[in-house]
């Protein structure tokens, strides 16, 4: 029995990773072949360096992906702790479901609404153009605020409630406590919903798609651009720097974990 569970988790791993694994060998081949690896190369990478559209695409995406993390990351940890001091059950169950929407919500229906929203509100106020890198960034932060709330809201219901009292009681006001004491104790489920809303915002296509202005284009809007053509290799070699940056991120908040574990116990 052991034995088939054993070849039933390699198999998932298998399809989960393979086309990754596919993808990072290819980005080092000479050629531009996706079937035959003619050789190890560096040509993509350097190719990708010299092509300024998509390193501005990339610099888009990051400075949306940054920005609306740390908007979403404020917010969410505010709202967070808001949620959690409410006495009233019903309205926490009812602010709990309002989070969880977002999340639950096809990408498609979100961008669509998103859309009509704005340009609606900037026919109101008659603008030329209703979408804009602030519409989009509106969207993001929409959408990335309710992962960092289901990160810091669970770790808000396993701290010590005395603790706050306790630098209360020695003299700490209540907002220098929640700085001192609060902060601290829920600082990895902050530092893992910020990863999460950025990666979430990193990898939007959907909503993007629907509320990006002229001017502004992420890399996401751009590979999609390039398939009415034909995708060079150059996305091979950009995709694999991303998934290491992400791994990174990924295991920089489970080591963040692991320490807080082992500092519990």
């Amino acid at each position: 029995m052991k034995t088939v569970s054993k070849i039933y988790t390699a198999l998932i791993f298998l399809f989960l990773f393979a086309p990754i694994a596919i993808l990072l060998v290819f980005s080092f081949n000479e050629a531009k072949s996706l079937s035959v690896f003619t050789g190890f190369s560096l040509k993509w990478y350097r190719e990708l360096f010299h092509d300024d559209a998509t390193l501005q695409s990339v610099r888009n995406t990051i400075l949306l992906a940054v920005t609306s993390m740390v908007i979403s990351t404020i917010m969410g940890t505010a709202a967070s702790v808001g949620i959690y001091k409410m006495r009233e059950k019903w309205l926490r169950a009812a602010l709990n479901t309002a989070t969880d929407i977002p999340m639950t919500n096809p990408d498609i229906i979100t961008g669509i609404s998103l859309m009509l929203m704005f340009v609606f509100v900037g026919r109101l106020f008659g603008l030329a153009n209703s979408l804009s890198f602030w519409t989009m960034l509106i969207a993001h932060v929409t959408f990335c605020l309710p992962y960092v709330i289901l990160q810091v809201l669970p770790r808000l219901r396993q701290m010590d409630v005395s603790l706050p009292e306790a630098a209360q009681d020695l003299g700490c006001t209540p907002l220098r406590a929640f700085f001192k004491v609060t902060i601290p104790e829920i600082m990895p489920g902050i530092l893992t919903g910020a990863i999460m809303a950025f990666t979430m915002s990193l990898d939007d296509f959907v909503i993007s798609y629907f509320t990006s202005g002229a001017g502004f284009q992420t890399l996401p809007i751009r590979i999609y651009n390039m398939t009415k053509k034909t995708v060079t290799p150059k996305m091979y070699a950009l995709a694999t720097i991303i998934f290491f940056v992400i791994l990174a991120l990924l295991i920089i908040s489970n080591l963040t974990d692991d320490s807080d574990k082992t500092k519990a116990k």
